[in-house]
């Protein structure tokens, strides 16, 4: 296994070689404009191969150029999601080959403009979608997936922007028709999309807000929601003790069991919807004992019993109506509505924390222990502390990346810069 290791670790070094420059980046911001041959290098977190958090390093590699119809933006913030915490484990459906970078949203500056643009500057101030690739000092996306930012929006609320904001948006009004006196259940109501959520229905009136979260995130989040229950508590009696019919609209990302406990809870004509599926995740790689668990305590659906009792099921998934089925015009209308509601200050991004590319394994463990109130943010610019940096940019002799030790606490007490 150990010659294996080596082997599988050697591959992948020459696979980013060949594209990427051979040394691991330096740790520390900047502008991030090095030379690789006759080509700018930025630094970007490579994904060398599923698995955990020691398969992501921080490499210089080749600066892309847009192509047609694509804007080259110089990046400040990226938003990191638990998506991408799914992505690193391989846990999802057809997963690209590895190496990889990372992420699906950033903010930044345009840089340059490919070939049939149209409506954009070099200078402007934007957010984007990307399908990966995000994790870097400099991207390349197609337009359509690239808009502009209000002047008093900063960088890290733009990184926080799109996946969040737009996944809600879409969840509450687009398939669940939120309206008026209606009621919403939400899992993990204190992470980035819980917090969206919460937001998105306080600007439709007498709107009642029902929200689950662990514990220590109460008094933190306790004013954005009506009600708020512990995320290991009985929930469906304690909504049913409020409110005897259920609610409206649940939305789960959780799936598991909470599918049936969900479907339970709907009212007549309430509309059940499927966003993720974070009970899978239980350590630090992929786990097919927690995939089997999650999927067997799944409810099977039967269609005859929501017609007799006049209930909706729905699954969303952003980067799916983005990518793959080519919705990114609708996704357009969507985000100009939410920077409507934000320039009159009836929405606004919760930002977690702060984190430098080379705190990345720091940052996405603040996610797998649920510990973040809002979203996390890798800031291109921020420097990380030295010994952060040596973690994710230090390779061995071998070409090995150097394994994480479990119980390192001086690891656990290092924190970036929380707002």
């Amino acid at each position: 296994m150990a010659k294996e290791g080596v082997e599988k670790a050697e591959e992948t070094e020459q696979m980013i070689e060949k594209e990427a420059g051979k040394e691991p980046a330096e740790g520390g911001g900047g502008d991030g404009s090095h030379r690789l041959g006759d080509a700018q290098e930025m630094r970007a977190v490579v994904l060398a191969g599923f698995g955990g958090l020691n398969k992501l390093r921080l490499f210089r590699k080749a600066m892309p150029e847009p192509q047609d119809g694509e804007l080259k933006i110089r990046v400040k913030a990226c938003g990191l999601n638990f998506i991408d915490l799914m992505v690193r484990q391989g846990n999802i459906d057809n997963p690209p080959k590895t190496p990889l970078v990372p992420g699906f949203e950033c903010s930044g500056i345009v840089e340059a403009l490919g070939d049939s643009v149209k409506g954009y500057e070099i200078g402007d101030r934007v957010m984007a979608f990307v399908n990966y690739n995000a994790w870097a000092e400099v991207v390349c996306t197609p337009v359509e997936f690239v808009y502009k930012i209000p002047d008093d929006m900063s960088f890290s609320e733009a990184a926080a922007f799109p996946m969040n904001f737009v996944t809600a948006y879409v969840m509450l009004f687009e398939v669940a028709n939120l309206r008026e006196g209606m009621s919403v259940l939400v899992h993990s109501a204190g992470g980035g999309v819980g917090q969206a959520v919460a937001q998105l229905c306080s600007t439709v009136p007498n709107v009642t807000v029902f929200g689950t979260a662990s514990t220590f995130k109460h008094e933190a989040i306790k004013d954005s929601v009506t009600h708020l229950f512990d995320r290991n508590a009985d929930y469906v009696q304690e909504v049913k003790r409020i409110s005897a019919e259920g609610v409206d609209i649940v939305l789960d990302c959780l799936c598991g069991d909470n599918t049936g406990k969900g479907l339970s809870l709907l009212k007549p004509l309430g509309t059940y919807i499927l966003y993720g599926s974070s009970n899978m995740v239980t350590g630090e790689t992929k786990s097919f004992f927690s995939f089997a668990k999650s999927w067997w305590q799944v409810e099977k659906v039967n269609p005859i019993k929501l017609y007799e009792e006049n209930k909706v099921i729905a699954g969303f998934s952003l980067l799916n109506l983005l990518f793959k089925q080519d919705r990114a015009g609708l996704i357009r209308g969507v985000v100009e509505k939410l920077i409507g509601l934000y320039n009159q200050k009836k929405i606004k991004p919760v930002v977690d924390s702060l984190w430098a590319l080379e705190e990345v394994k720091e940052a996405m463990q603040r996610i797998h222990d649920r510990g973040n109130i809002g979203k996390l943010i890798l800031d291109v610019e921020k420097t990380p502390t030295p010994l952060m940096a040596n973690d994710s940019t230090e390779t061995s002799e071998a070409g090995e990346e150097e394994e994480d030790h479990e119980g390192d606490s001086e690891n656990k007490e290092r924190m970036p810069f929380i707002q």
